[in-house]
């Protein structure tokens, strides 16, 4: 059945194209529930979301404040979604009133952050006085829900790929999304498992934001969440959503990734010219090199291919670095959003041939020369 796609604005003041914008880039560039009519942030106002992305034009424009986005509409957008990602756990006093002003004009409210608006009396009180709803994405199953890792893991008979990386916000999601996306319409049957809000946002159907559980959990729900995409979709294949770095000092969120889904093979997403890590200006990067020692040294999985974010390079840098680390590591290397997914798929369907098996089936039904995503580059 079709998913009906609800209407949506973005808030993202100051940070959209940025790093904590990631939730707003990662809606503009794929959601399953909500059509994005446009993103709030009077730094880009006037500009298309996609050439700000360093993207072809998409049509979503900017907009400097709510007032000025509802103005272009013929109706009130059904939500209201907060499309930033800071550190912080809590939205400054000045951005609670563009929140309600979006309740009083009857959208719902959709929010990625720790702080829980629908714990806040304020909100509370005015989405009850307009009739609206308020989604807080981040807020963890009750306690009964939960669960704890119970080695069932082992019954999963599929590969599943968990996609890493050497920071936070350098490109993960939008890697393992788009690498879904591929292997789904060459008739390889994929399943994305969500490990942050921004995907859940999106519409992934499996998974939940693990920085948001108590720590006794993470590992279990994982699991769990492998698990139920497994029993309920019959996949070839399950991709896992990374978070920061196993490296990093500040988080543990890829620890509990690797222990939880137990996966097959690791795809490993490095932004090469960031120098200090995000949020952490003190904090130098790790190279790609000592982070695939760290990640093989805690898990029997190996790192199978190296996936770039192209942030602050031009495409001949893109282009050198690839080839450096394809020589130097002797791993298949790409950036996705400049070249593709072609060598992450030639990646999977040689190390795992029941995938090769799936792709022989569709390439007999369809013209071989539509399948460009085999070439590789």
């Amino acid at each position: 059945m079709a998913i009906i796609k609800e209407t949506a604005l973005v808030y993202c003041e100051g940070q959209f194209g940025l790093l904590d914008g990631k939730t707003a880039a990662g809606l503009v560039r794929h959601s399953e529930l909500y059509t994005i009519l446009g993103i709030i942030d009077s730094l880009r106002a006037g500009s298309d979301a996609g050439e700000v992305l360093g993207e072809p034009c998409n049509g979503i424009p900017i907009f400097a404040t709510l007032d000025e986005a509802l103005r272009q509409f013929p109706s009130v957008p059904d939500c209201y979604i907060y499309g930033k990602a800071p550190l912080e756990a809590h939205i400054p006093p000045d951005e609670r009133q563009s929140i309600l002003d979006a309740m009083e004009k009857g959208m719902t409210i959709i929010n990625g952050l720790h702080q829980f608006f629908s714990e806040d009396a304020e909100f509370v009180r005015v989405a009850a006085q307009h009739h609206v709803e308020i989604k807080d994405i981040r807020k963890p199953p009750q306690l009964k829900d939960l669960h704890v890792f119970t080695g069932q893991i082992s019954r999963v008979t599929v590969p599943v790929i968990a996609v890493l990386g050497t920071d936070c916000a350098c490109g993960k999601m939008t890697t393992a999304i788009e690498l879904n996306k591929i292997l789904n319409g060459l008739g390889i049957k994929s399943v994305l498992v969500a490990t942050g809000q921004t995907s859940l946002i999106q519409g992934a159907r499996y998974g939940v934001s693990i920085d948001a559980l108590t720590s006794q959990f993470v590992i279990g729900e994982i699991e769990n969440s492998v698990l139920q995409a497994f029993d309920h979709e019959c996949p070839d294949i399950i991709l896992v959503e990374g978070q920061s770095a196993v490296s990093h000092p500040a988080f543990m969120s890829s620890l509990g990734i690797l222990k939880g889904s137990m996966p097959d093979g690791i795809i490993l997403q490095h932004p090469p010219a960031r120098k200090v890590r995000c949020d952490f200006p003190n904090l130098m990067m790790p190279t790609v090199e000592s982070e695939i020692r760290l990640i093989e040294s805690i898990s029997p999985a190996k790192v199978m291919a190296i996936a770039l974010s192209h942030e602050n390079m031009i495409e001949a840098e893109v282009h050198r670095a690839i080839e450096h680390y394809e020589k130097q590591l002797q791993l298949p290397t790409t950036d996705v959003l400049t070249y593709g997914c072609q060598k992450l798929v030639q990646t999977l369907i040689q190390h795992f041939p029941k995938l090769a098996q799936k792709l022989t089936q569709k390439l007999k039904q369809e013209n071989p020369e539509k399948m460009p995503v085999l070439e590789m580059r």
